[in-house]
């Protein structure tokens, strides 16, 4: 693709050993092997954010994220060495251990906005342990910097590795609308799985569209400061400076994907 052709939007997801890349129409991704080979695959991505769906405000992020998640299993068919983030035992043992301990916070704390601060923590804390297990960090700072270099036309060594669209910028207002649902439904005295859910896909959508509405204005003095939390995450948790051989891998991903979509218009 030349640099003066349109760029396409992509996105991606780090991995343990490598690189997931999502772009319009197409996934690709790429992995360091066990032997040290790097190894790339891609494919077409499962439509959800389709029609009415992807026109529609809050429906259209949790399909996005729908579409996302089904391309896990494409990728680990694919590349059955793919780590995924949530493989790592340190990350399982941190679930397991949050799950206790939101189970300990139920019973013990008084409910209240305390509480639901604690167990929203909780929920996040193994989503932090999984980026810093390994090489993960590494490889979502691979991420940004391989987006950004291909969005700016510049070397990807000398990118940023924080990304104004990483995912990170979507929890600060997921946890503040959590919390916001979580009381509204106590004090209205709804509890269950049932409710648990409902609340959980508002909270995504919300979180969504918030993302999404930072984008649109992101230079507005009110899209910064949403973004603020996020940024921050990734400097000092979410990403770290990765290697050459790293960086290797990201443009091994990134040229996949390219060829991907090139093809698939081609078709």
């Amino acid at each position: 693709m030349s640099a003066t052709a349109e760029k396409l939007r992509l996105g991606g997801m780090a991995l343990g050993n490598g690189l997931l890349v999502h772009g319009p129409t197409h996934w690709a991704a790429a992995i360091r092997a066990r032997d040290g080979s790097i190894r790339t695959a891609s494919g077409r991505k499962p439509r959800l954010a389709a029609g009415w769906a992807a026109r529609t405000p809050g429906l259209r992020g949790v399909a996005r994220l729908g579409e996302a998640f089904a391309v896990i299993p494409l990728v680990k068919r694919a590349l059955p060495e793919a780590r995924l983030p949530m493989e790592d035992v340190r990350a399982l043992g941190a679930m397991a251990a949050a799950t206790l301990a939101g189970r300990l916070v139920r019973r013990r704390v008084p409910g209240g906005l305390a509480r639901e601060v604690a167990l929203a923590a909780l929920g996040l804390a193994p989503a932090l342990l999984a980026l810093r297990s390994g090489e993960l960090a590494a490889y979502h700072g691979v991420e940004h910097k391989a987006i950004a270099a291909y969005e700016g036309d510049e070397e990807v060594a000398a990118a940023a590795k924080e990304h104004d669209r990483c995912g990170s910028n979507l929890v600060a207002p997921l946890l503040v609308s959590t919390i916001a649902g979580n009381l509204a439904a106590r004090r209205a005295g709804l509890a269950g799985p049932a409710v648990d859910g409902a609340i959980a896909l508002g909270s995504v959508a919300v979180a969504v569209e918030v993302f999404a509405w930072s984008e649109r204005h992101a230079d507005t003095a009110l899209a910064r400061a949403l973004r603020r939390p996020g940024h921050e995450l990734q400097r000092a948790l979410g990403t770290r400076e990765p290697t050459a051989e790293q960086l290797a891998v990201g443009q091994a991903a990134l040229a996949e994907i390219l060829r991907a979509e090139g093809a698939g218009a081609d078709a």
